[in-house]
């Protein structure tokens, strides 16, 4: 089943920040969203990176017309109309706000912000502006296989939901060799395990289950110092979390992340029970969806297929694997249709402030219960 939605009918303008790996996602969504569903082929007008030797080497490479070492000036091109921010995240809110005061449409990568006063008013920035649609990059929910977690959900296939139980971790950051860097402090990376995986899962957790009201939450850092060029500096920001959540619904919800789970890859693994079945969802089988229901021994496996929002738009055969960039082409629709006046299903920045005072709130916890205001 193909998600239909009105489109630009025009070509828009595409100004792209950073070149990592999200800058290259993001660079392939913009190729490809025409070819899967329709409608313009948008100009890769300017490319921005930190030197103008990797700007003009990526522009080249990623098809943009132009390059520059300015991000200023691809947020001001005239010939752009939407941003597409893939930077360190301490330029998230300058870049943001920049773009959405010179009338720009704005695509952020997550976290949304270094600290919830910046998130915060990046929202009220972008409230101010209602005419530019903004879109942060939570990839993860446009999954067919979580699509349809969320549709059986509202549908009432597993009853009355519950409990929440869910865990993202990775091990990119376990080797007590790997270097210092800025990632590891607050003023460069803002918050760790909680801002660059734990805000994933607080996106589904959130789309699964409602808003949260209250938490509390431990984190902590599991390697204190790491070797810098310049010896040993002090790491500030947490490697792991754990929280324990009231649901506005009354349902309890777990949650855990971690950077230093050694053999963890993308474990974005999460359950529901309900009061007529369980639902069970795990990234790194993210082709993958187990279903029990009342009555039922065991759990059925449910293969993702067209039959499943967005597939058949990339794929007629069911049981072909769906991938991460697949998910980056549909987030880049779903901007577009919010731009040509449909429904932003975001998370918009409005959205994702409220995923930005859940995961702060975690971080000053500190085993205190906290409540979490709308």
């Amino acid at each position: 089943m193909v998600q239909t939605a009105t489109l630009p009918d025009r070509p828009l303008g595409i100004a792209l920040i950073g070149t990592g790996f999200m800058g290259k996602c993001h660079a392939m969504a913009w190729r490809n969203v025409a070819a899967v569903f329709g409608g313009a082929h948008h100009r890769l007008e300017i490319l921005s990176d930190a030197t103008p030797e990797s700007a003009q080497k990526f522009a080249g490479q990623f098809g943009f017309a132009r390059a520059t070492a300015y991000w200023e000036e691809a947020v001001t091109d005239p010939k752009v109309d939407v941003v597409s921010i893939t930077a360190p995240n301490g330029m998230h809110r300058p870049m943001a706000e920049a773009a959405l005061k010179a009338g720009k449409h704005v695509w952020l990568e997550k976290p949304m912000a270094l600290t919830l006063t910046d998130a915060q008013a990046m929202a009220s920035t972008a409230a101010a502006h209602p005419a530019q649609a903004t879109m942060l990059g939570y990839n993860y929910l446009r999954s067919p296989a979580f699509q349809s977690a969320r549709n059986m959900i509202r549908d009432g296939a597993i009853g009355q939901p519950l409990a929440f139980r869910g865990v993202y971790d990775e091990d990119y950051s376990a080797d007590p060799l790997l270097p210092w860097s800025w990632r590891m402090t607050h003023e460069g990376g803002g918050l760790g395990a909680l801002g660059d995986l734990g805000c994933h899962l607080v996106s589904h957790m959130l789309a699964l289950m409602g808003p949260v009201t209250e938490l509390v939450a431990q984190t902590q850092v599991a390697i204190r110092t790491r070797l810098s060029p310049d010896g040993p500096k002090p790491v500030e920001n947490e490697d792991s979390a754990l929280a324990m959540l009231r649901f506005g619904s009354g349902a309890q919800g777990s949650f855990a992340t971690s950077r230093v789970a050694r053999g963890r890859k993308c474990r974005l693994q999460w359950e529901v029970h309900g009061s007529k079945g369980t639902l069970v969802f795990d990234q790194e089988n993210m082709n993958e969806l187990w279903a029990h229901r009342a009555g039922e021994a065991g759990f059925t496996r449910h293969l993702t297929g067209p039959d499943q929002a967005d597939f058949a738009a990339f794929c007629p055969a069911p049981g072909h694997n769906f991938g991460f960039n697949e998910q980056k082409v549909i987030e880049a629709r779903d901007l577009l249709a919010a731009i040509a006046g449909g429904a932003n299903v975001g998370p918009d920045f409005a959205h994702g402030l409220e995923i930005e005072k859940i995961i702060h709130a975690m971080a000053a916890s500190n085993g205190s219960v906290v409540r979490i205001e709308r």
